[in-house]
C-alpha cells in the first residue's frame, strides 16, 4: 500500500488512486496518464516507452481524482483553466519514490501526467546503457578530457538525460565540483549541486550558466541548449578549462554541428570547444522468457539487409552468404504483460571531433561530408543504423521494433 503524504476525506477516490499508481509502479511504468472521455476517463501506462491502455472510470469519478491528485502534488485545485506543474512523494514496498505531476485543461476536462521518478536511475552505470565495447571507449575518451564540450543528441524521449546522469555518476569524485541547470531537476544526485530553471524569477539556462561559471566549476551539465545565447556561453565555458555537457534535439550526431552553427555559432568556435557528439535512440528488448527464433529465408528483404551479420568492430564476415539467417521476433508472456518486451536500451552514434574533423568544421562541411570524413578516421565507426542491426543480430531486439523507432533500415 502507498503511503501519500496527505489527507483526503474521499477514502474511495484515495483508495482508487491508490490502485492506479501502485498498478502502474509494478508494471514499471515511467509515465502515467490520467485522461477525460465523453463518458468514461481513461488510465494508460507508458510502459518500455509505449502507452498501454490500463483501465476506464466512469467520468462522475474523473472529478474528485484530479482533485484528489492536484492536492497531493500541492496544485489549487480551484484553478482549471490553466495548467499547472507540481510534485509529490509516495512509498512503495519501502522505497520513496518522486512523482513530477502536470495538468493540462482539454474541452472534456482536465488531463493529468504523472511521470514516475525513479531513484534507481542514479545507480545506472554507462555499461548497461547499451554502448558497444567500442562506442563506451570512445565516449569515455571524450569526457576524459579535462575541458571541452560533449553533446548527446536525440528527440525527446530518446534517453538523453538519463546517459547524462549515468555519465555524472561516473565522474562525480570529492575532488570536483560538478554542477547542472536543468528544468526541471529530474533526479536528485548526492554531491552534485543541481539548479532548476525558473523562468518567472528569471532563472534561464543563460542566467543559470553565468552564475554556475562564477562558483569554481569543473564540469557543468546545461539540461538543454535552446538558443544562441546558451550555445555561446556553454562554449566559452569549454574554451575556458570546464568540461561542459548538454543535449540538442538532432536526428544525428554531425547534426549537432548544423544546429549550433544555424544558432549563430561561429563554425572556428565550434570546432574548437567540441569534444565529441552522441547520438542515441531508445529501443525496447525482447523479452528473453518468451521471444520467438525464425528463420530469414533467402531473397526476403530481411535476409538482404540483416545477411551480413554484423561482428565486433562493425567488421562484416567475409564468409559465404548463408541461405537463411535466424533473427528473433516478439511473443508474449505473463513476465512481460502480453507485450513481448521487457526493459530498453539505447543504439549508439559516437563521433569524437578530432583535428581532421574541425578543419572541415571550418570548412563548412556538410553533415554527410563530417561522416564520411568520420568515416575514414574510424574505419569501425558505426550509424545509429549500423548500431542497432547488430544489436537485432545479437537477438537482443527484433527487426520490427527497430523499425518503428528509426523509421527505416
Amino acid at each position: 500500500m502507498l503511503q501519500y503524504q496527505l489527507k483526503a476525506e474521499d477514502a474511495p477516490v484515495l483508495h482508487l488512486l491508490d490502485g492506479i499508481i501502485v498498478q502502474g509502479l509494478k508494471a514499471g511504468a515511467s509515465d502515467i496518464h490520467l485522461e477525460p472521455g465523453t463518458e468514461r476517463n481513461r488510465v494508460r501506462y507508458r510502459i518500455d516507452g509505449v502507452l498501454q491502455q490500463a483501465q476506464r472510470i466512469p467520468m462522475e469519478r474523473h472529478t474528485a481524482l484530479i482533485s484528489c491528485v492536484k492536492l497531493m502534488a500541492g496544485m489549487d485545485i480551484a484553478e482549471k483553466r490553466k495548467p499547472q506543474d507540481g510534485r509529490a512523494q509516495v512509498t512503495h514496498s519501502g522505497q520513496k519514490i518522486d512523482l513530477r505531476i502536470s495538468s493540462l485543461p482539454t474541452i472534456q476536462g482536465e488531463k493529468i501526467v504523472i511521470r514516475v521518478l525513479d531513484s534507481g536511475t542514479n545507480q545506472l552505470r554507462l555499461e548497461d546503457m547499451g554502448f558497444t565495447g567500442e562506442n563506451l571507449a570512445r565516449y569515455r575518451t571524450m569526457y576524459k578530457a579535462s575541458y571541452g564540450l560533449v553533446l548527446i543528441t536525440g528527440p525527446t524521449g530518446s534517453g538523453k538525460t538519463t546517459t547524462l546522469y549515468a555519465t555524472l555518476q561516473e565522474l562525480n569524485q570529492p575532488e570536483r565540483n560538478l554542477i547542472t541547470v536543468e528544468d526541471p531537476v529530474e533526479y536528485r544526485m548526492e554531491g552534485v549541486n543541481q539548479v532548476a530553471v525558473n523562468t518567472k524569477i528569471g532563472m534561464t539556462f543563460a542566467n543559470g550558466l553565468r552564475a554556475i561559471l562564477r562558483q569554481d566549476p569543473n564540469i557543468i551539465m546545461i539540461g538543454e541548449i535552446r538558443d544562441r545565447e546558451t550555445a555561446e556561453i556553454a562554449i566559452q565555458a569549454a574554451l575556458t578549462g570546464h568540461l561542459v555537457f548538454s543535449t540538442l534535439h538532432t536526428n544525428t550526431a554531425t547534426g549537432a554541428v548544423t544546429r549550433l552553427l544555424d544558432m549563430g555559432i561561429e563554425p572556428f568556435l565550434a570546432a574548437s570547444a567540441l569534444r565529441g557528439v552522441v547520438a542515441q535512440r531508445l529501443v525496447r528488448k525482447l523479452c528473453p522468457a518468451c521471444k520467438k527464433k525464425y528463420m530469414a529465408e533467402k531473397a526476403t528483404w530481411e535476409w538482404k539487409r540483416f545477411r551480413n551479420p554484423v561482428c565486433e568492430g562493425n567488421k562484416r564476415d567475409e564468409m559465404k552468404e548463408p541461405d537463411s539467417l535466424i533473427l528473433y521476433r516478439q511473443s508474449g508472456c505473463d513476465a512481460c504483460r502480453q507485450s513481448g518486451y521487457r526493459g530498453r536500451m539505447a543504439v549508439h552514434e559516437v563521433l569524437p571531433v578530432n583535428g581532421v574533423l574541425k578543419d572541415k568544421i571550418i570548412c563548412g562541411a556538410s553533415e554527410s561530408e563530417l561522416w564520411n570524413a568520420a568515416k575514414r578516421e574510424f574505419p569501425d565507426i558505426s550509424s545509429l543504423e549500423e548500431d542497432g542491426i547488430q544489436k537485432v543480430m545479437q537477438g537482443v531486439t527484433s527487426v520490427h521494433e527497430l523499425l518503428r523507432v528509426m523509421g527505416t533500415v
